[in-house]
């Protein structure tokens, strides 16, 4: 649909599990130059909390639903399980949608592209959730690229690790890698996304991936090496059965190295109920400041305040100046996503051979 600037961006948010209920509604809902007008979920449960949350929203049960107002909406927000966002999209986008695709952005890089040229030809704006680009900590590292300080950076160490014994999705503990479960396709998609984001293009040259959960049916402990054109090798872990975990960012260079253990607040602050407006939101306890120097010589780098709601504020920018014609940016540029999952791919096929 065209949207008319001088009201809200008309928008539905298809899926009411952590990515609707978390990453999104309260985002959108939080922001002026957006109205929350539909919520599709078929748990009960999920309905009340989504009814409860957001009581100008119409609840729906499908997406398909969602899609059958398509005239009354200006934006489709995918938060549906992974194996949903191609066929999804693409019905949005034939619909008149601007769509936003959770990540990751489709199982297959093919997918993926195949979207991005369908909006391109259709005149539609689409964008991919790589949300974690504004984590705090992720922009405190780049913020100390740019710096220079470090020198010329050799070896990246990036960690997802967490404690998690039992699969707590029915959806996970089903899924295939063809259906794009596992962590890789999950916690590594931001992983791959930030190296990729830090340090340029890249390939896999080293896979290890593992399931060690019972009732897991695909990966759940993953070992990525990506060498990247700039000359820096990464590292890049994510374990869903780490009961120690080690540093969330571990960087090397010739001047210099940074340490930072914890993980971004932005996520569990919403859990817990709290709100993007809020004047604490993102806002890391000064202990889990990272440490930069050398041994012997280290000083505490504080890390700069987390900003997802930077997402909705540039995609509102972009519709609201013309959509697909106007010359600002979309807040992640889908063709980042589509290389990642070529990076995925890559590791797959590296440990199936091994």
């Amino acid at each position: 649909m065209t949207n008319d600037s001088s009201r809200p961006v008309r928008t539905a948010v298809a899926g009411f599990g952590l990515s609707g209920s978390v990453f999104h509604a309260p985002f959108i809902a939080a922001n002026p130059s957006y109205s929350l007008d539909a919520i599709s979920t078929s748990d009960p449960g999920r309905k009340s909390a989504a009814a409860s949350s957001y009581p100008a929203a119409r609840i729906v049960d499908t997406p398909d639903r969602i899609l059958e107002l398509a005239g009354e909406l200006d934006l489709l927000v995918l938060g549906t399980p992974p194996a949903t966002h191609y066929p999804l999209a693409k019905a949005a986008l034939e619909a008149g949608l601007d769509v936003v695709v959770d990540k990751p952005f489709a199982v297959r890089s093919a997918e993926g592209q195949e979207l991005i040229d369908l909006a391109a030809r259709l005149g539609r704006v689409l964008t991919v959730f790589q949300n974690r680009r504004w984590d705090g900590d992720f922009l405190t590292v780049r913020g100390l690229l740019e710096s220079g300080v470090l020198g010329t950076v050799t070896r990246f160490e990036s960690r997802f690790e967490r404690w998690a014994p039992e699969v707590p999705k029915a959806w996970k503990a089903a899924a295939t890698a063809d259906d794009g479960g596992g962590v890789l396709f999950d916690l590594g998609t931001h992983l791959l996304d930030q190296a990729v984001q830090l340090f340029g293009p890249a390939a896999v040259t080293h896979a290890e991936l593992a399931t060690r959960r019972p009732g897991q049916r695909v990966d759940d402990d993953v070992f990525v090496v990506l060498r990247h054109g700039s000359g820096v090798i990464s590292h890049l872990w994510m374990n869903m059965l780490c009961a120690q975990q080690g540093p969330r960012y571990r960087i090397l260079g010739g001047e210099g190295g940074f340490t930072k253990h914890g993980v971004d607040p932005q996520e569990p602050y919403i859990v817990a109920g709290g709100s993007p407006l809020d004047a604490g939101y993102g806002v890391e306890d000064p202990d889990w400041a990272g440490l930069l120097g050398r041994d012997g010589h280290l000083d505490r780098l504080p890390t700069q305040r987390g900003a997802y709601p930077e997402f909705y504020r540039i995609l509102a920018a972009k519709i609201a100046d013309g959509g697909v014609a106007s010359a600002l940016p979309v807040p992640v540029d889908p063709a980042g996503p589509v290389e990642v999952l070529r990076l995925i791919g890559q590791a797959r096929s590296l440990a199936e051979r091994a």
